[in-house]
This record gives C-alpha cells, structure tokens and sequence, in this order.
C-alpha cells in the first residue's frame, strides 16, 4: 500500500541566496542529524555561467530499527541517493531522494524545494513531500512502514531547526548577506536575452505567474506558521494529512472549499483517517449546500414562542477563552415546546446555535491570539423529571444529536452536566448509544451539589462568571423558561410518527440515475447568447454529464408543465425528453463535450448558447469502459464495477438561465452567484463562505 505524506509550506524570513549557503554547510555530514552517517558525491555539473548547479550524492543512514530486523536484513546502514538542482537564475532548489538499498522490496521517494516567496523576494518558502511503498519486507511490513513514518516525521520537525543552526553559524563567521547570482561581464560581446528568458523576467517583475509557478504559493497550500496560530500544533502526520486533504477537496470542490478549521474537525472526528474523513466531509458539504446552511445566520428567526420558553443561551468564556453556552434543560418544557412547534423549528434552532458558535470561536481566536475552535456547555438538569423523558421529546432529541454528530464534529470541547437528579440515568441509557465515543469522552457528570467541590466548575469557569442561579455572582440573562401553554399545541395527528423535514424549499432538486434511464433537463431558450448555468453534486455513482440542443420539438411528460425559465423537472425524479428514434447529428446535436463525474464530484459551469431553440441537459449513467484483449483490466476499474452493480447513481442539481447582458464569469468561479440577477445570490450555500475562507486561505 502506497503512503503518501505532504508537509505545510516552512517560510524563513530570509533571502534564498542566505538559505542555500546554510543548506551546504550540512553536508558532508550533520551533527543535527544523527542518522545521517556520511554522504559522497556521486556526480556533479556546472553551466559556464554558473547559474545551475546538479549534484548527485550517495548518502548513508543509520535508521533506528530494531537490531534483530537489521541482522535478517544484512546490512548496518540504508544507502539513498539524493539530486540536488539548483538554479540560480530562478533561485530555486529542488531535491530528489530515493532508496538505493532493498528498492526491489521498500519504494520511498522524496521531494523537497527551496523557492522565494511569492509576496516578499526576501523570504524563502520550503516544501517537503514523501511516498512510500512497502511491498515486501521479510514479513516486518508493518515495522518497516512505521520505521519510515517516524524517519520521515523527524525529518520534517528537525528541517526548519537544521537551516537554523546554520544561519546562526553564518551570523557568527559574520556573513549575514549573499549576492545573488548575476551573468558574466562580457563588455566586448552584447548579450542577447533569448525570448523566453525575457518572458521569464518580465513574469518576476510583474508577479502574474509567480503565484502558480511556485509550490510554495500560499494560494494553494498552508503555511506552518499560519497552521501553529490559527489550527494549533500538529504533529507531521497531522498537518500532512490536512494538506493532502484540501487538495483532494479542490480537486472535487472547486470554488467551494470550507475553512481549513473546519477541515482540521472533520479529520479529528475520524481518527486523522483521509478517506473516512474525506467520506464524511463530502456528505456534510452537500447535506449544507442542499439545506443552504451558510446563509442560516442570516436568515433564521426564532419563533416568539421559542424566545419566550427557551432556557438556553451563550454566557461569556470559560478558563481556555471557549465560548461557554449555558442549557437550563431541566426547566425547559421539552414537551410543550415540542407539541407547538415540532422538530423542525428546534432543529433548525439548534443548528443555528452551532453555526453561531463556530463564529464565537473565530471571534475568540482572534481576541485571544491563540486556536480556539470548539465551546464549552454547560447543562443544569434541575427539575429534570419524566415529563422531559415524553417519547416524541426523546426521539426529536436522538435526531437533532444524530444531525449534529455527522456535520458538526469536534465543535463540543467539553459537556459540564450538573445537578442530576435520579431520573438522568434513566435518560443518559437512551441517549448515550446515539453520541460519538470521543464527544462521551468529553462529559462530566456532577449529581446534587458535587459541582461546587474540588474539580467542580471552578476547575473550568471563572468564579466571576459563575450565574447567579447557581450561587455566583454574575446576573445571567438566560430565561427560566416555563410550562407552555396547551393552547398554543399543534394538532396532534400522527405527531410520534413526524420526520424531521429541514427546509421543505430548495432550489436543489434530486434525481436518480439508472442505467438505460437518463435524466434529462428541458430549457427552452429564445434569444441567442443566453447562459445556461448549472451546478451539481453527484451523491452516487458514476455518471456522464452532457447538452444537446434539439431541432425537433420535445415531448416533456404531461404532469411536468414547464418552470422558471423553460425548465423542467421540478420535483420529479428522473425524466427522458430525447427519443429513442431520434438521430445524433440529424435531429439533435452535441454542443458540449461530455463530461465524466465520479462520486462525491461538485460540478459548476456554464454554455453560451448559440441558437434559440431547445437545449437538453442530460445525466447518463456512466459504464467503465470494457478491456480490450490486449490489455488487462485494471483494478481499481474492477472494483468500481462491482461497487455500482445496482446501476443506480444519484445527483443533486441546480440550473439556471441567465441572459447575457447579466451574466458575469462563469459558475465555476462563482461570479454569476454573487450578482444579484442570479437566485443563487440569495440561497446558495457555499458563495459567501468559500469566498471569505479562499481570501483568508490566499492571505496566509
């Protein structure tokens, strides 16, 4: 199994010519480095000008590996080779290291850089990558991999330290400042600059293309020092694990990347697990876009009842500057409140109360000058009695807790539960088996008065915070709550048996795709130079994404009247407008190239359309391609066979017709969403957010 590690962008704040002069003091060998036992250079070249500079070396490493795996190895040290290019003209070194010794069994290749920074030409960017592929190794695979993941996390940590060492070597022989390079004087011949060269310096001056030709672009990747002020300390493998993790994202969500805070959760939540974490963040990000959850603090009003009974409320921090949220739960009228409003108002009232602590994080962040990314609560369960154990109560509260566990993860730092009567066991039965083992982890149970003793809530909460209700001396706003009123209940009719039904509105439609059964999407356009923009998230699947425009007339189904804008298929599960008797490139054309999706893939984009008329926009269930007799099927094309044999796929979709005169950029950089003309401005999920979190991301 192959491992792939990546490393957050080290930034020195000094020149490169200075950096590349401390990188050549740590050769022959490294006192920094103890396992680095000597190195000979295998090869060197030089230009006549002395602007690159390519040497080989054949190093040698004294791992630290249990002695019986070296004697059945044979060997006492591990030979890698290393090339190093530098280029002077560029001021870029990159490096390449890859075993020598037991290559046929133990595959690790390394990839380093040196580049200037692309918003200061006086710092320098560093970048480490690695991968490593255990195939055999006289049955120590296992301890092979881990010996690997531990050189290499070392390598990482003693990487910035090591350049250190040597600066400040450099400052004592008192050398603080290098000349870059500069071509020969040849006053007799005149220097011709050849085209590409001119290009080259003209890109340097002007900064247009330095963002994208250097890995270590805050564009594009994070930086240490940003990834140790804003998310904490991470191990190596931690931070890899989050870079390689937001590239993914980039890949498969153009345009809507979620906060690197809210990445680090999710990684967290799963163990630092890529694929579990990336599972569940891809499910999360269409569950919000589906539900428009971005635009929830703004959109939100709390029901007057729900303003009059509530019992819960933020109340300042606690000792580690989390914001602290205070739920008198034992006299709120779970029932009543249930009864009048139903699941989905206290739903969406809870999720409100999350996303709005996300934001009190970031705000703490700030003013504390340290990561702050999850809050404190804090439960009083004083007067909590079988009347809040009503079973339509307990099954809306294993719903909301269900909902919460999957999209809000690692958001809860510690649950403070105090005053628990009798009947909390009882309840803490049921509820319990529903919570994430690392969130029960954070509970701490206090019954009677124990919370005011030694470890109580003086431990986690400032004495002059302390409410009022609960013997301190700060005045606390949150309401007392109360016994709703039976005459503000709803009608009860099948009340055990609602379903939660977040917003019964979305632009966002779903529709199933099978194979031989497309789903097709008919817009009639009238005037040339429309835009027809869509945006979809394939939910199952494999599928095939393509548009057509007809010269014959379609024949949508009777009980599907055209919508807004000529579209159709509002609601409707799965549609076929193009006939089967019809003939590609006679009765109707293709005016995009098809595109392949694969599953947990966000599409954006948009087509100028050419000609008035009909256009067909059509998912097809898409197939792997069938082996020819020459070549053998490959595996990760075998298993994807048998993962969609039920030849069912699903998608969540959104388009539009917006006319030309309106229309700005395209869908995938979001521009048309955030215009007024376009619905999207006003109800899609991710164009505010990945907005702020792409200029935040751009800032670092």
């Amino acid at each position: 199994m192959v491992q792939k590690y990546q490393s957050p962008v080290r930034v020195y704040k000094r020149p490169f010519e200075l950096i590349m002069a401390a990188y050549e003091r740590r050769f022959p060998t490294c006192p920094l480095i103890p396992v680095f036992v000597s190195s000979d250079v295998v090869s060197e070249q030089k230009s006549p000008d002395g602007a690159t500079h390519v040497i080989e070396r054949r190093c040698a490493l004294d791992i630290d590996a249990p002695r019986l795996l070296k004697r059945i190895a044979g060997v006492d040290y591990l030979y890698f080779i290393q090339k190093n290019s530098l280029d002077r003209r560029e001021r870029t070194l990159h490096i390449e290291a890859f075993n020598e010794s037991f290559s046929n069994r133990v595959v690790v290749h390394e990839h380093c850089s040196y580049t200037v920074h692309p918003e200061n030409e006086n710092w320098t960017c560093f970048e480490q990558s690695a991968s490593l592929d255990v195939k055999s190794f006289f049955g120590f695979e296992s301890a092979a991999e881990k010996i690997a993941m531990k050189q290499y996390a070392s390598s990482i940590k003693k990487g910035k330290e090591i350049i250190e060492y040597y600066l400040k070597e450099l400052e004592n022989d008192g050398i603080t400042h290098v000349l870059r390079w500069a071509p020969p004087a040849t006053p007799t011949v005149p220097i011709q600059i050849p085209v590409s060269s001119n290009r080259n310096v003209h890109s340097r001056k002007g900064g247009s293309n330095l963002s994208t030709s250097l890995p270590g672009s805050p564009d594009d990747k994070l930086d240490a020092d940003w990834i140790r002020r804003y998310l904490g300390e991470l191990t190596p493998m931690q931070e890899s694990c989050l870079i390689r993790l937001r590239k993914l994202l980039q890949e498969t969500h153009k345009g809507k990347i979620p906060k690197d805070q809210h990445v680090l959760r999710f990684l967290r939540s799963r163990d630092f697990n890529l694929e579990k974490a990336r599972e569940a963040l891809c499910h999360t990000l269409t569950w919000r876009k589906q539900h428009q959850m971005d635009h929830l603090l703004d959109t939100w009003q709390c029901p007057q009842l729900l303003c009059d009974y509530n019992t819960g409320g933020w109340h300042h921090h606690d000792k580690d500057g989390r914001p602290l949220y205070i739920l008198r739960l034992g006299q709120m009228d779970t029932k009543g409140l249930v009864r009048a409003l139903g699941e989905e108002s206290l739903l969406r009232h809870v999720l409100f109360i999350n996303e709005d602590g996300l934001r009190r994080c970031e705000e703490n962040t700030v003013v504390f000058g340290r990561p702050i990314s999850c809050w404190t609560c804090l439960v009083d369960l004083e007067g909590l009695n079988m009347r809040h154990l009503w079973r339509p109560g307990v099954k809306a509260l294993l719903r909301i807790i269900e909902v919460v566990e999957a999209n809000y993860p690692e958001t809860l730092g510690r649950l403070l539960i105090i005053r628990a009567p009798r009947v909390f066991p009882v309840l803490w039965t049921l509820v319990s088996p529903f919570i994430n083992e690392n969130t029960r982890k954070k509970f701490l149970i206090y019954a009677g008065n124990d919370y005011n003793g030694p470890g109580g809530l003086l431990e986690y909460i400032s004495a002059d915070i302390i409410p009022d209700f609960l013997g301190g001396g700060c005045m606390c706003g949150i309401p007392e709550g109360g016994v709703v009123p039976k005459s503000l209940y709803r009608a009860t009719e099948g009340l055990e048996n609602e379903e939660v039904q977040l917003w019964t509105e979305t632009i966002y439609k779903i529709a199933s795709v099978s194979k031989g059964s497309p789903h097709e999407i008919l817009i009639e356009n009238t005037e040339a130079s429309s835009v027809i923009t869509w945006d979809f998230d394939v939910c199952k699947g494999d599928i095939m994404f393509s548009i057509y425009h007809s010269k014959l007339t379609p024949h949508p189904p009777k009980k599907d009247p055209l919508g807004s804008h000529g579209i159709m298929g509002i609601g409707v599960n799965n549609v076929q407008l193009i006939d089967k008797s019809w003939i590609l490139g006679k009765d109707y054309s293709l005016v995009e190239t098809s595109l392949t999706c694969r599953e947990g893939e966000s599409i954006q984009g948009s087509h100028v359309t050419r000609w008035p008329g009909f256009y067909i926009l059509q998912w097809h269930y898409y197939s792997t391609p069938a082996c020819t007799a020459s070549s053998m099927p490959r595996m990760d094309d075998m298993l994807a066979s048998l993962q969609v044999s039920s030849h069912k796929c699903k998608i969540l979709y959104y388009t539009e017709v917006l006319g030309s005169q309106d229309f700005r950029g395209s869908m995938t950089s979001l521009a048309s969403s955030h215009s007024g003309f376009s619905q999207l401005s006003n109800v899609t999920t991710f164009s505010s957010q990945s907005h702020s979190s792409s200029t935040i991301s751009s800032s670092n």
